[in-house]
């Protein structure tokens, strides 16, 4: 693992210009930043989350994540921190945004190195976990940050709408802090599930949303819903889990706790959607209730190693290989059912009984063996999400 930290900081300089010009692309508020200002403090971050990530390599354990998360003084190492002169004058979704984009070139790297070097999943599963979890934390230390500037600012919206929304964001994406909701709204509510709601196709309509949940949305003492929107998706608070089929809303949960755990739990709700939208999944949902969905999305670096192990054997095969994976994809989403597989595929049972033997003939895979199949259900998931690895990619004549 130091090894590959110590490769990745020999490649500052041009992963620091892949993330500068994702940023500028991506982000209209950072394309106004003077392009030698963004490049110097991308640089300097991208040095500063390389030492977190080297600081979690050498730990080897969770132990090392709260030190990460606190720092050891200074600034927090995002790309484009919501310190200094960028961070306080762009959006604060923008900044989170950032944020997210680097820890993902960072890690993203990083997992090729490791890859290189023969890591095994169990490694890159642990460190990656301690890496998402850390990113989650500083995350909600940004937006905290900027919360308690406005609030001693006093920069609250003029309208009642408006500083209902203002709270409901600060509740969901801040660790509560008593002055600073107080600041806001008053004194916190009782226990509610945060949620985070995104439409099926299109743009997410805050009023559809209100709609579709009104009987489960938590009111203000007015009697207004506890509604907002975050980075485009409608969010805020329920009084209990929507009991409706909600077809046309992926809705992710948190659980019912009180304000101080709110944010963290909204962060879980916002995986639950991501998770979701990923597998196309309509309703609603808990990260718990995913399972290794969630992981196939949070850990991508550990999905890319699979397909390499269990797929890549028949990129390599052109047509012959692409059959083979419809077959086994076919029959582990019919439950392991031979004859339900072969009916969706409209060949005979034996053609597809042996097209997977043939399938684990050219994988070195065991379809019998629960390890086995758990990592080619992985794999196959990682390129439904993610699609494949550029290293698996078919020549562009087999494309």
């Amino acid at each position: 693992m130091p090894a590959a930290v110590a490769a990745l900081r020999d490649d500052l300089p041009a992963i620091a210009g892949e993330l500068t010009d994702r940023l500028r692309a991506e982000l209209p508020s950072y394309a106004r930043v003077p392009p030698e200002l963004l490049t110097l403090r991308v640089t300097r971050a991208v040095d500063r989350g390389l030492g977190v990530v080297a600081r979690l390599c050498a730990a080897g354990d969770a132990d090392a994540l709260p030190v990460a998360a606190r720092g050891t003084g200074g600034d927090p190492a995002v790309p484009v921190t919501a310190v200094g002169a960028i961070g306080d004058t762009v959006p604060v979704d923008d900044v989170i945004h950032a944020y997210r984009t680097g820890v993902d070139v960072v890690w993203s790297r990083f997992g090729a190195e490791m890859a290189a070097r023969q890591a095994t999943p169990e490694e890159l599963l642990a460190i990656g976990e301690q890496v998402w979890s850390w990113a989650g934390a500083m995350t909600l230390r940004i937006v905290r940050r900027r919360a308690l500037r406005d609030a001693r600012a006093e920069t609250r919206p003029g309208s009642a709408e408006g500083r209902l929304g203002a709270y409901v964001r600060l509740l969901l994406t801040t660790p509560a802090d008593p002055a600073v909701v107080r600041a806001f709204a008053g004194k916190p509510g009782t226990a509610r599930l945060p949620f985070r709601a995104r439409a099926t196709s299109g743009a997410t309509a805050l009023t559809a949303v209100v709609r579709s949940l009104r009987p489960w949305l938590a009111v203000d003492a007015a009697g207004e819903p506890m509604v907002t929107t975050v980075d485009g998706d409608a969010a805020g608070l329920l009084t209990g889990r929507p009991s409706a089929l909600c077809r046309n809303l992926v809705v992710g949960l948190g659980v019912a706790v009180a304000a101080h755990d709110l944010a963290e739990e909204f962060t879980a709700a916002s995986r639950a959607v991501q998770t979701a939208v990923a597998f196309g999944m309509a309703g609603v949902f808990t990260c718990d209730e995913l399972g290794l969905r969630a992981a196939v999305t949070q850990t991508p670096v550990l999905g890319e190693l699979l397909v390499r192990q269990r797929l890549a054997p028949l990129h390599e095969r052109g047509d012959d290989g692409a059959q083979l994976e419809e077959a086994v994809t076919a029959y582990l989403e019919h439950g392991l059912r031979l004859e339900a597989a072969a009916r969706t595929l409209f060949v005979h049972p034996n053609t597809l009984r042996n097209r997977l033997r043939r399938f684990e003939e050219v994988s070195g895979t065991s379809l019998r063996d629960p390890g086995d199949l758990a990592e080619v259900w992985w794999a196959l998931a990682h390129q439904r999400v993610h699609g494949r690895p550029a290293a698996v990619m078919p020549p562009a004549r087999d494309r």
